[in-house]
């Protein structure tokens, strides 16, 4: 009789093991089951729906950047994100995860590798809570070369505001690279008072040509290995890479660029310094920045080559905004810039059970966003290593 009981625990053990470690089959796709209780806040995977499909986006989702985090014993993926325009006025969405409830129904999805994650969703905007402040690494990429000296001082002055409006609302550190053919100048991320002393130091285009900072040494001696071969003419792209390879951008930090140009971007044939290099994640991850674009003429051109791109295609390829202006740049300000009013309505976007993801290889994340009218329709897909 003991022996009888005995296998039959065994047997209930073993169907246990195989109910906890097992998967289940929906629309020829395997879903994993939870297997770790959810962490407080986080709605649990079982809750989850799959992400709507969607036509013709109508609006963009910046490049984000992510964490893996620990909660309570559990790991927890953390995705850090500046707002989404609605295209349909000037507002800013308010992202509501899964169980929304209510009238508050969801309207943002997450996916890794086709599977539906229950989401927890942090808008900034809706409180101060020091567990939703968003870190911000700001880099203003800015053209001096000759066609740009009626604008200069005036771009210096509002930079300097504009930063100080931001510095005394967000968690923010600014940077600054200036171009034409070469880099001609720069000072790592830093303080506002300093970036604000930095763009002080001079007038007009020579704002941006010296190299500012307790490392300006190692930011000067390395300008040579971004200069545009047999060009004079201005390289956004260059001074892109030249930040992201050489400036100390924190952990976990948004980054994010503003490039103010009134010329083509030119790529002096190579291939990296094509606005086009942005278009692959395998080149430009989403986690390597959203750029912004400030382009001040009247000459918007139609027609591009291999050399002589529209640089406003950097902000299109990472989900940027774009503004046009004057060549005097009178009449407006970098508030105008949506960039700012994305930055006060951010997100956090958490979600968890990724154990059987954390193998060290790329997974697919795909996230979806669809208004309850179906009048906003946004989705990115990137992918994330989870780690081990």
């Amino acid at each position: 009789m003991r022996t009888t009981h005995l296998r039959i625990v065994a047997l209930l053990l073993t169907l246990g093991l195989f109910v906890i470690t097992s998967c289940m089959k929906d629309d020829n796709r395997t879903v994993m089951l939870d297997m770790d209780e959810t962490v407080k806040s986080i709605p649990s995977d079982s809750k989850a729906t799959p992400n709507p499909s969607i036509s013709n986006p109508n609006t963009s989702i910046p490049n984000i950047n992510y964490s893996v985090e620990e909660e309570n014993g559990k790991d927890v993926v953390r995705i850090d994100m500046t707002g989404v325009q609605d295209p349909n006025g000037d507002d800013w969405l308010r992202l509501i995860g899964t169980n929304g409830g209510g009238n508050n129904r969801q309207n943002v999805w997450v996916s890794v590798d086709d599977q539906p994650k229950g989401i927890s969703v942090h808008n900034t905007i809706d409180d101060n809570d020091s567990d939703v402040v968003i870190k911000n690494d700001f880099v203003f990429l800015v053209d001096n070369s000759g066609s740009m000296s009626e604008e200069a001082d005036a771009i210096a002055r509002d930079i300097i505001n504009w930063a100080r409006n931001l510095n005394a609302v967000l968690d923010v550190r600014f940077g600054c690279v200036g171009y034409d053919g070469e880099i001609t100048g720069a000072i790592n991320l830093t303080t506002y008072e300093e970036v604000a002393e930095y763009l002080n130091n001079g007038s007009g285009t020579s704002r941006t040509c010296h190299f500012g900072g307790s490392d300006y040494s190692y930011l000067r001696s390395n300008a040579s290995s971004y200069y545009v071969s047999g060009s004079q003419d201005e390289c956004g792209m260059a001074a892109l890479h030249y930040a992201n390879d050489l400036f100390n951008f924190r952990r976990n930090a948004n980054r994010i660029y503003v490039n103010f140009t009134d010329e083509y971007n030119y790529t002096g044939s190579n291939p990296k310094y094509s606005v086009s290099y942005l278009s692959s994640q395998y080149n430009w991850s989403t986690t390597s920045g959203t750029i912004h674009t400030v382009y001040s003429s009247s000459d918007i051109y139609s027609s591009e080559s291999v050399s002589y791109e529209m640089p406003w295609r950097m902000s299109e390829y990472t989900g940027g905004s774009i503004l046009y202006t004057s060549s005097s740049f009178s009449g407006v300000s970098l508030d105008d810039l949506p960039v700012t009013s994305a930055m006060q309505n951010s997100y956090i976007i958490k979600f968890t059970n990724i154990e059987p993801y954390m193998d060290g290889n790329n997974h697919e994340v795909k996230i979806t966003i669809k208004s309850r009218d179906g009048s906003v329709r946004a989705e990115k897909t990137f992918y994330i290593n989870f780690g081990y």
